[in-house]
Formats: C-alpha cells, sequence, structure tokens
C-alpha cells in the first residue's frame, strides 16, 4: 500500500510539474481565442453596433444569418474567396513540389540551402511592403504591362482596375509570396524518402517523370496534406494584399470574406452582421478540415 501510494503520489507530482508548464498557454488560449470567439458567437445573434458600446444590442436570432444570402456583398465575397482557394492552392502547391524536387536533384548541394532561403524570403516580407512592389510591378509603366506591350497587345489591361483581372493579379501575387514556403517544406521532406526506393527505380529503368509521379508524390503525401489545410486556410483569410493593392475593388471584384468582415465590422460598426459572416467562414474552413482529415486518415 505504501509503495502504491508513493507512486500515485510521484505520478500526481508529475501532472501537476507538467500542468504548471501548460498553464501560461492554456490561459493565453482561453483569454485570447476562446472567449472572443464565444463572444463573437454570441454576438452574431443580435444587431450591435460597435459604436453603441458594449451591451447596447438587441438580440435578433437568426436574422443576421438569413440575410447574408440575400446579401449581393456576401455572396460575391463567398465566390471570390471560393475562387482564390481553388486556384491558389493546387497551383501553388505544384510548383512548390516540382521546384523542391528540381532543387534536391540539379541543384549543387552547396547552394541548395541559399536557393531555399532566397525563395522563403518573400514569406518573411512585411506584406504591405511586398504588395506595394507588386502594385508598381502592375503598374502602367511596370515590366507586366511592358512585356505584353512587347509581345504585341497594343493595349494591355491595367490589372489592378479591371474587373476581369484584379482578382488573378492578387492570386499571382500571393501563390509568390507563399512558394517559398511550401517549397521550405516540401524539400525537409524529400530529405527524409527513403533512397532504397530510388535506387530500386534506377536498376527497373524507371526515368525522371515517373519517378516523380509514382514514388515521390506519393511518398509526400503528408506533407500535401498539411499544405493543403494550411493553404486553404490562409487562402480563406487572405485580407491585407486584398487591403493594399485593391480595397477590395473594381466593384465587388476582389471582395473576399475576411474583407468583407473587416468592412462590415470597422467601416459600418455593424459587429452583429460581421460576427454572422465570421461564424460562417468558421464553419467553411471546419468542414474543410474535417473532411480532409477523414480523407487523409482513409487512404
Amino acid at each position: 500500500m505504501t509503495s502504491q501510494r508513493l507512486r500515485k503520489q510521484s505520478r500526481l507530482r508529475s501532472d501537476l510539474v507538467a500542468g504548471s508548464f501548460l498553464l501560461p498557454s492554456l490561459v493565453g488560449l482561453i483569454c485570447f481565442s476562446v472567449v472572443p470567439m464565444l463572444f463573437s458567437l454570441f454576438i452574431s445573434f443580435t444587431d450591435w453596433n460597435f459604436l453603441k458600446g458594449i451591451g447596447n444590442w438587441n438580440v435578433v436570432g437568426f436574422k443576421n444569418f438569413i440575410d447574408l444570402w440575400t446579401d449581393q456583398w456576401f455572396v460575391a465575397s463567398l465566390v471570390n474567396t471560393v475562387i482564390f482557394t481553388i486556384v491558389t492552392v493546387p497551383i501553388g502547391l505544384f510548383l512548390a513540389v516540382v521546384i523542391a524536387v528540381l532543387i534536391d536533384r540539379f541543384c549543387a548541394k552547396r547552394l541548395q540551402g541559399l536557393v531555399r532561403i532566397t525563395m522563403y524570403m518573400p514569406k518573411i516580407c512585411n506584406i504591405v511592403a511586398s504588395s506595394a512592389v507588386w502594385i508598381m510591378l502592375y503598374s502602367s509603366y511596370g515590366p507586366f504591362t511592358l512585356l505584353m506591350k512587347s509581345l504585341g497587345w497594343e493595349n494591355p489591361p491595367r490589372f489592378l482596375v479591371s474587373y476581369t483581372w484584379a482578382l488573378p493579379a492578387v492570386m499571382l501575387m500571393c501563390i509568390w509570396s507563399s512558394l517559398g514556403y511550401q517549397v521550405f517544406i516540401y524539400s525537409a521532406s524529400l530529405t527524409a524518402l527513403p533512397k532504397d526506393l530510388y535506387e530500386a527505380a534506377d536498376l527497373d529503368g524507371v526515368n525522371g517523370i515517373q519517378r516523380f509521379f509514382y514514388i515521390t508524390l506519393p511518398q509526400l503525401k503528408p506533407t500535401t496534406f498539411f499544405l493543403t489545410i494550411t493553404g486553404i486556410i490562409s487562402s480563406f483569410k487572405v485580407f491585407g494584399q486584398i487591403n493594399v493593392m485593391t480595397q477590395g475593388g473594381p466593384g465587388t471584384s476582389t471582395y473576399t470574406l475576411v474583407y468583407y468582415i473587416y468592412k462590415q465590422a470597422f467601416s459600418y460598426y455593424n459587429m452583429g452582421y460581421a460576427s454572422a459572416v465570421a461564424m460562417i467562414l468558421f464553419l467553411l474552413l471546419l468542414c474543410v478540415t474535417v473532411v480532409q482529415w477523414k480523407h487523409n486518415k482513409e487512404d
């Protein structure tokens, strides 16, 4: 009995020590994530105007959620966000894995790190600064416009003020800014792949393209799953580039869900309505993550 009691006391002491290390993070999570999320959920059922202060709200039930689907700005923001995600995530992942494989296979060992770090730099650059640079690139005298003119396009579009070209222009910038991070992750995964598979493939006369599609890509599936989830979440949360480069315009062409939440909350002070949009965004991300997780688990 004494030894059993001592073991229980030792286990309890270990649990308390572990809990003391976890407590600061847990308190921060509750204070800065859980409580704000629950508060946002509550005010999504109200008509709270930010300027009226805390407590000056009326509970309107599901009115905000019902009104969303007849709001053309919300519908346009939702469609733009889905298009943005469908385009940027697959293209970004495909380019990243191809570049990572090319660096690993054809780049000199001493230069590989330098190339990866160089590609990673846009990820750590300030979004405002990067967006300002791309505004200049898209200007009437920028390299994109001059390239099109040199190829024979007499009147190339003004990308960021064109209803058709504004969203693709922002997509290109976002793919560029996140590409280095994805290459970095894929490169780290490539170094851990078993070499015997490639040696066996060489003995069987497998060419480079077959190695890529039948050996490398299947082995990188967990990494692709991780980057897909984080990429979808990032694309659904895109805001800084939109705010700096287009401010949602022209019209609704580059409005996204997060930008629409920002406008409703801090331009029109409709916190209840903005919180309803935020809850829809949360549910969308939750559904995508659960579906991807189950699909990855089954495979």
